[in-house]
């Protein structure tokens, strides 16, 4: 029986013109049927394609590669030639240029105006614009022209900078008065992202953000990020622009403008919410498409430092789990941050390092990514990777880095069994401690939220936690070994120095000072007893709370800006100020009221300490506003008629942005500087930080024979990320 024809026959089909099937058919001599915008056979081979997974280091075509010729009267297919495209817009720029001169000579028509105002307002932070920016924009290529609605305005105006006495600020900028034609031009030419400031703003911010900003610099290597930006914005080496909106986003906290901030202290800086959601369009595109990956992690880690001065703390939650696990893949987490092992599996994996700087790139991405979990992780909550699946060694010191010295990997990693006592010299500076620091502090969270999670009962006071296994452990390198066994040129001075007289503080060292204490009152509070002074924890506890305190007391002395310290002091301010929310709750309970005002005075200070970070880091003012939550309880029982101003001390400097010169009215009258004879609020014994009982007597001394002060801590910078003086 003769088979049924069928209806749509390739018989009947008309024979196609010279040139009419698509280039890719005609090259390989195949049937092509013509259909726009990709023909039969080009859609069937692309299946074929993708039904296979990617070799490493290569990408599917997300579409079938159909080109056809063009045709007069019809546009060209999205997938043209880019040579013809190049060609079009060639001959359209000069079209263009023709009628820009016509029009700027005759002088702009209504319409005219309208078009080239459009164009100029593409370009956030130019002198002569603002931006209107869609709300709910999908852009996600530097190329896309972002949607304008009227109901959506966001003025940005770059040169309307803080008071700095840096030559780079933007307020020492000459604005030049370009006519709107050559800004366009301009734009079409240089191939430069109409969505980033002007070049001279763009490194001006850079400049900012690789000096000021405590957490993201030292993922980028800063002199060949600098080199690169010299580059042809279409240069493949230039840099990513991703990094360059987390950038503006992170360094407009430094020199910030329109800054609107609410009466519950929150803090909205507009230009860097636009450069923030122009960096999330990124994110959003690699997630999609895999492309740029590496990169795009990087300004997801810019981005959620970014997020975490904000105090933002869903999206930082959300930033933390995303970037851990969008490395993993990446194999980050394995010793030179490239596996050799099982690469026969699905998935797109990072290339083996090209070089030092790539490799050292790669670690350090790793690390930043790791302590920003383990910092988020402080609350109580699981870390998004376990300790014992990190096979990243240690990076090596900035200096290496920076100077790219061939140096042997770091020795150690998480499985050394001396990782926090052992502190090799060649591979030692600030960050690597603060690194070693963090985890130790990753390790109390581990032990607190297992213990949680397997215990029958809630930790009590009345339970002896050293009974518990590993507890003894974790104590002793909390408490002692870890400071202890710091080099030398790290640990605190006993010179009768104040720590801003070498020009600067570094700031990861001052973290690393602190970090521990703060490790021992998460460790140690749930077993806080107070009204037994012969319990460890509660000596532990009340011991690291002033040393902490002591801390910010030896820095506020100075005019050094404490903004310019990393975010994690304002929740290590905040757990010193909950024990001594408990203490004065116990005194009250017990009527002492001498002792109780002292309290007071050490907890204001802390808030105050808060406050005046939350100028710049608004984690400052909402860890003080948690911080108020649990003191309605005393603030209630409490006696004192103003317990929320007891004990502030005033200080003689006063200023309000980063660099200014402290400037007050004539005849103005200046606050002395704190008395160690007559503040009580800052008479600490330096033995108080080695005992372990006893430590409530510490508030019973009279006022007539004050301890001494403690010695001074003066550690020398080691690092970039330093704290320069105000004055």
């Amino acid at each position: 029986m003769p088979k049924a024809t069928p209806i749509a026959s390739t018989a009947n089909r008309p024979a196609l013109r010279r040139n009419q099937a698509c280039r890719p058919c005609r090259k390989r001599k195949l049937k092509c049927d013509a259909a726009r915008p990709h023909c039969g056979t080009c859609v069937k081979q692309w299946q074929s394609l993708i039904s296979v997974p990617a070799p490493p280091d290569y990408a599917h075509p997300v579409e079938p590669q159909c080109v056809y010729d063009p045709v007069d009267g019809l546009a060209l297919a999205p997938d043209t030639n880019p040579l013809d495209k190049i060609r079009l817009l060639e001959e359209e720029v000069s079209k263009l240029k023709i009628q820009l001169q016509e029009q700027r000579n005759n002088g702009l028509s209504g319409t005219s105006q309208q078009s080239l105002q459009r164009l100029i307002q593409l370009r956030p932070g130019s002198a002569s614009s603002s931006l209107n920016l869609e709300s709910g924009s999908q852009a996600t290529s530097s190329a896309q022209t972002p949607s304008l609605s009227k109901d959506s305005i966001i003025p940005v105006h770059i040169h309307d900078s803080d008071p700095c006495n840096n030559s780079n600020s933007p307020e020492h900028y000459e604005v030049r008065h370009k006519s709107s034609t050559d800004t366009i031009l301009e734009i079409i030419y240089s191939g430069w992202n109409p969505d980033l400031p002007e070049r001279s703003v763009l490194e001006h911010y850079l400049d900012v953000f690789f000096k000021c900003d405590p957490c993201g610099p030292r993922i980028l290597h800063r002199p060949s990020f600098l080199a690169a930006l010299r580059l042809d914005p279409r240069d493949p080496s230039f840099p990513h622009s991703a990094i360059l909106h987390a950038i503006c986003a992170s360094a407009s906290r430094w020199s910030s403008r329109n800054v609107a901030t609410s009466p519950d202290g929150t803090r909205r800086d507009e230009f860097a919410e636009f450069h923030a959601s122009k960096t999330r369009q990124y994110i959003d595109k690699t997630m999609a498409t895999g492309q740029d990956i590496f990169p795009v992690v990087q300004a997801c880690i810019l981005l959620a430092w970014y997020f975490y001065q904000e105090g933002r703390w869903v999206e930082i939650w959300i930033f933390a789990g995303f970037q851990t696990r969008v490395a993993i893949p990446l194999r980050l987490n394995y010793p030179g941050t490239f596996s050799t092992h099982n690469t026969t599996s699905s998935g797109g994996y990072l290339p083996p390092p090209k070089d030092l700087r790539d490799l050292e790139s790669r670690r350090r991405t790793w690390w930043t990514t790791i302590i920003f979990d383990r910092i988020v992780s402080v609350g109580g909550w699981i870390h998004a990777i376990d300790e014992r699946d990190i096979g990243t060694e240690l990076p090596l010191r900035g200096e290496d880095f920076d100077s790219e010295q061939l140096m042997p990997s770091n020795p150690q990693d998480m499985c050394t069994e001396d990782i926090f006592t052992t502190h090799l010299p060649k591979y030692t500076d600030s960050f690597l401690l603060l690194i070693k620091a963090t985890m130790m502090f990753g390790r109390v969270t581990d032990f607190n939220v297992r213990g949680n999670l397997r215990a029958p009962t809630a930790p009590s006071k009345f339970q002896d936690p050293f009974e518990l296994p590993g507890f003894a452990d974790l104590d002793r390198l909390v408490y002692n070994d870890f400071l202890e066994n710091l080099p030398t040129m790290f640990k605190m001075t006993s010179v009768n120095e104040l720590p801003g007289n070498h020009g600067s503080v570094d700031t990861d060292l001052y973290m690393v000072h602190i970090i521990p204490h703060a490790a021992t009152i998460t460790l140690h509070n749930p077993y806080l007893d107070l009204t037994d002074l012969n319990r460890i924890s509660t000596s532990r506890c009340i011991n690291a709370a002033r040393a902490i305190l002591s801390a910010y007391f030896k820095l506020s002395e100075t005019s050094l800006d404490i903004s310019r310290l990393h975010p994690f002091v304002a929740i290590c301010w905040y757990l010193a100020a909950v024990v001594q929310v408990q203490v004065c709750r116990h005194f009250i309970e017990i009527g002492d009221e001498a002792r109780e005002d002292q309290v007071w005075g050490e907890i204001n200070v802390l808030r105050q300490a808060m406050i005046n970070y939350g100028v710049r880091s608004p984690i400052g003012t909402r860890q003080e506003k948690l911080l108020q939550g649990l003191m309605r309880e005393i603030v209630r029982l409490t006696s004192q008629k103003q317990p929320l101003e007891v004990g502030l001390p005033l200080y003689p400097f006063s200023h309000t942005t980063l660099f200014a010169m402290p400037t007050l009215p004539e005849n103005a009258q200046m606050a002395p500087l704190p008395n160690p004879s007559t503040s009580h609020s800052m008479e600490y014994d330096s033995a108080m930080f080695i005992q372990d009982s006893g430590s409530l007597d510490l508030y019973c001394r009279p006022a007539d024979n004050p301890p001494p002060l403690p010695h001074s801590w003066s550690p020398t910078s080691y690092s970039s990320r330093s704290l320069p003086r105000a004055d």
